[in-house]
């Protein structure tokens, strides 16, 4: 099994030391990048002449398909405008504010709890449990970085360049638990076919895969496979049918959902599932998954 180089350093020397490095490589063009770091990542040679796995197609619809309703998806605040007028009003989470800077934030008016986002970033939030107790200034320094970054940079998404950076408050989902379960929906082609279960806020995700009758699939990406899925949710049909209307169109789409209180709200709208760069255990699923995607329509 290839383990990716960047896989094993990020596990020993953390995150920041790998951002450095992503960023030292910005002279790089799109396509000597995305071959360096797929190389460093998923442990092999990219193909982008004839892609036949996942990942490969992941990495060659960053460098061909630039459809610009990507950017308004990408985009944490225009993405609710996408959904809405997809499937209609109340399926996004409410937003209780939007900011430049966060020194403009007036937590005063914000409820006891919330979650802050960056609209152009990934992985960047900030959970408040208490506003009692609430760390501000460690808030203020995550926010405060996301700003400054272009994700474009770290992963060449190129959907991610040009989105205008901005704060955002939302209200707090609260499943009854300590984490947040995301269902992300793996879309090929306008057809959910799998469903990607992760907890927000964990350290360590321990991920479950199922398929769209809720079987556990028998293989992970990355992280450790799961030996059992969570409770099936109640709307977990209607989840699917949320998903297949907002993945028309697109060769691959990920739908990102909450459930709660048999309420169903969408998160995110994601076009490369972590960049494309997630290893596939066991490797012959990365092919198989790879068949399900057709690019053979796209064009540049």
């Amino acid at each position: 099994m290839r383990i990716g180089i960047i896989h094993g350093i990020k596990k020993f020397l953390g995150k920041n030391i790998i951002s450095v490095f992503y960023r030292s490589l910005g002279f790089l063009s799109d396509e000597k990048y995305i071959r360096l770091i797929y190389r460093l990542r998923i442990g092999k040679k990219l193909n982008l002449e004839n892609p036949r796995t996942f990942t490969e197609k992941l990495q060659w619809l960053k460098l061909n398909d630039h459809n610009p309703v990507y950017t308004k998806i990408a985009d944490k605040l225009a993405m609710r405008n996408y959904v809405e007028k997809k499937i209609g009003p109340g399926h996004t989470v409410p937003v209780l504010g939007t900011w430049k800077k966060f020194s403009d934030i007036d937590f005063e008016k914000l409820p006891d709890r919330f979650v802050l986002k960056t609209t152009h970033d990934s992985g960047s939030f900030v959970i408040c449990n208490d506003k009692a107790t609430f760390d501000k200034a460690k808030a203020k320094k995550i926010i405060n970085r996301s700003l400054k970054r272009n994700y474009y940079k770290t992963t060449r998404e190129w959907q991610y360049k040009d989105i205008e950076p901005q704060i955002i408050a939302e209200e707090y989902l609260d499943e009854g638990k300590r984490n947040l379960t995301d269902y992300k929906f793996f879309c090929f082609n306008g057809k959910p076919v799998f469903m990607y279960c992760e907890e927000e806020a964990s350290e360590h995700l321990t991920q479950a895969i199922a398929d769209m009758k809720y079987n556990l699939m028998p293989f992970s990406m990355e992280d450790d496979k799961a030996e059992c899925l969570p409770p099936k949710p109640e709307q977990f049909g209607y989840m699917e049918k949320i998903a297949q209307s907002l993945s028309e169109g697109f060769p691959f789409i990920r739908v990102d959902m909450y459930c709660v209180e048999d309420k169903v709200y969408v998160g995110e709208l994601t076009l490369y599932h972590y960049g494309g760069y997630t290893p596939f255990r066991p490797e012959e699923w990365d092919l198989k998954l790879g068949d399900m995607l057709d690019i053979s329509r796209v064009r540049s």
